[in-house]
């Protein structure tokens, strides 16, 4: 096929404001993934859209896996919670209540 670029499972990103860490969950536009490389602002770093990643998560809140999460942007971490935030994957494995991070396995949101 001559005009396959790539599977797309891993994309090159610029750093927004304030730069990436790697391994932190990043929304830009319609894609919601992970740092694969740090990388200050303005510099190109590589994320993954798709995979299972232990990343933050909301406390006082338990998932059971298969439960749908979404992205939150403000407070940076994963939830259950659909309101106000961006739905990008879902629990991996469960997750305590207490736990401040959980298994997600990312889905494309489009």
């Amino acid at each position: 096929m001559r005009n396959f670029v790539q599977p797309g499972n891993t994309l090159d990103f610029v750093a927004q404001s304030g730069g990436v860490v790697s391994g932190a969950t990043v929304k830009k536009g319609a894609f919601i993934h992970v740092s694969a490389t740090s990388a200050a602002e303005g510099e190109t770093y590589s994320g993954d859209l798709v995979g299972v990643f232990e990343l933050a998560a909301k406390t006082n809140q338990a998932w059971t896996q298969g439960d749908v999460l979404y992205w939150d942007d403000t407070a940076k971490n994963w939830t259950k919670t659909a309101t106000d935030n961006f739905k990008g994957g879902a629990a991996a494995a469960d997750k305590a209540s207490a736990a401040a991070t959980g298994q997600v396995r990312l889905t494309p949101t489009i």
